[in-house]
């Protein structure tokens, strides 16, 4: 009986504008401030500049400012990346258990799959880059932290075998915190699954392309990540194994400002190319020509 007493307040971002000055205008000491609806505006989380959403979104969601990378999604890489038409997802209904009854973990799984309206952190299937056949995995960070358990790397090293079933070239796009500690050993077993799956696919003449975008960390940057025959990253993308901070206070030394980023990682050896985002597409499609696996290996 009291449902019609309450009704749903739509979200508001308030934003102050200028004092006005002429007559009638706001009482002396007082800031107007304009409703805006929430999501119209979005904030560099580098430099903090604030912009409209949808330019942000046109841009790839890169910063105008600083040209800050912000995080995407896998959809949103996916759309990005390959040909408008053509995906083919792989497994799309595989999902986590609970294998070890830890507390919490089922509930919280449920909670990750409502937020992202994905069923794990990674998404692989078959489509097409400049016309290239592909196999991709793409993995998203808003799920879990990107966090890699058994479902994680079972979906990975099935893209992998049949990259290798059909003879064609296989990009991973890393982003992760890590293992997911939920799983424990059977995490980390993932680790040595998945790389073994891309040694087989070596071994038969495939070509792996590994794409890190921020970040990509523990046992995610300790296996496939780093296992490709290119490895490419995006600017200011963080790529390492443990995080600064324990690094620090096991060392007891302060590292570089820079450490750990793309940059950083070119520089030192472990990257074959940083690129920019809006750059990434075309990069992908030159590297395909080049090895000329059009039509398969």
């Amino acid at each position: 009986m009291f449902k019609d007493l309450f009704q749903k307040k739509r979200k508001y971002a308030t934003i102050p504008s200028e004092r006005l000055e002429r007559s009638g205008g706001p009482v002396e000491g007082e800031r107007p401030k304009r409703e805006i609806p929430e999501g119209l505006m979005s904030k560099c989380s580098k430099c903090g500049t604030i912009q409209y959403s949808k330019e942000l979104e046109k841009n790839l969601k890169v910063c105008p400012s600083c040209g800050y990378h912000m995080r995407l999604n896998a959809s949103e890489r996916i759309a990005m990346i390959l040909d408008p038409e053509g995906f083919i997802e792989f497994d799309s209904e595989m999902a986590s258990v609970d294998p070890l009854q830890f507390p919490g973990y089922a509930s919280k799984l449920e909670q990750q799959q409502s937020k992202t309206g994905q069923v794990e952190a990674v998404l692989t299937g078959q489509g097409t880059i400049g016309g290239h056949p592909v196999i991709v995995a793409v993995m998203n960070f808003e799920f879990f932290t990107g966090s890699m358990g058994s479902v994680v790397g079972e979906k990975i090293t099935r893209a992998v075998e049949e990259a290798t079933e059909k003879k064609l070239p296989m990009l991973i796009f890393s982003t992760s915190g890590g293992a997911r500690m939920q799983e424990s050993i059977l995490s980390l077993m993932q680790m040595a699954k998945t790389s073994a799956a891309l040694a087989r696919f070596g071994e038969a003449g495939g070509l792996y392309i590994s794409v890190i975008t921020d970040p990509t960390t523990g046992g995610v940057s300790a296996s496939f990540a780093s296992l490709g025959d290119i490895i490419i990253a995006e600017p200011g993308a963080v790529f390492g194994f443990a995080g600064r901070i324990v690094i620090e206070q096991t060392i007891r030394q302060k590292l570089p400002d820079d450490f750990q980023t793309a940059e950083f990682n070119l520089q030192h050896g472990q990257l074959d190319l940083v690129v920019h985002r809006k750059e990434l597409r075309s990069t992908l499609t030159k590297l395909l020509d080049l090895h000329d696996v059009k039509g398969g290996l």
